[in-house]
């Protein structure tokens, strides 16, 4: 389980898990909370992410965290020396090399904190997320609640029909589902873009 002590060896903490499962609450809260313990903090997302604000994190919630919007994980190394936790929102839009840059912090004696969805809107692994799961210290998986039937969700539906892997967008575009209900959802999805025999 995660401390807010801070560890002169490092860690990565990861927290994952569908749309509108609390993920960036729950990494704006360590951070706060890490901020309570006098700890010095930085905090990065994807450029691309503007959804809520074009510098901060914001949760769904709308609590938030100043943070730096950078474009490639590289820049997250460059922060002073008296940093002692690096938080990520978004880490499923970066690519590989954010696996390489986490060790790196951590191996400095910096404690990271990564949020990202696990699973694109096929359910299949999101970007770097499984590997950071694999090298974590700890592994938080939090769930949002399926729309249909109440039960918890880990799958992000999409409602529009665009294909592309990455889709911005909040409750208009995305629906947490269970598996169940998901599968379901995508049957009917493939159904209404069958081709129809008799047109």
């Amino acid at each position: 389980m995660y401390s807010e002590s801070f560890k002169k060896s490092g860690s990565v903490e990861v927290i994952c898990g569908s749309m509108f499962s609390g993920k960036t609450e729950e990494l704006i809260r360590r951070l706060k909370r890490a901020q309570f313990a006098n700890q010095k903090i930085a905090v990065f997302k994807p450029l691309t992410d503007n959804r809520y604000s074009d510098e901060d994190v914001v949760s769904h919630d709308l609590h938030s965290v100043k943070s730096r919007p950078v474009a490639s994980p590289e820049e997250m190394l460059d922060i002073p020396g008296d940093i002692q936790v690096v938080g990520i929102d978004e880490a499923q839009f970066f690519d590989d090399s954010l696996v390489k840059v986490c060790q790196t912090l951590a191996n400095a004696g910096k404690r990271v904190i990564i949020a990202g969805l696990d699973t694109d809107f096929l359910g299949n692994p999101f970007g770097p997320m499984p590997d950071l799961m694999a090298i974590a210290e700890d592994v938080q998986k939090v769930h949002a609640i399926c729309v249909k039937c109440g039960s918890l969700a880990n799958h992000s539906h999409r409602l529009s029909k665009d294909r592309n892997l990455v889709v911005l967008g909040e409750k208009d575009l995305y629906e947490p589902l269970c598996r169940h209900c998901y599968n379901n959802a995508r049957k009917a999805g493939d159904q209404e873009s069958a081709p129809n025999p008799e047109s």
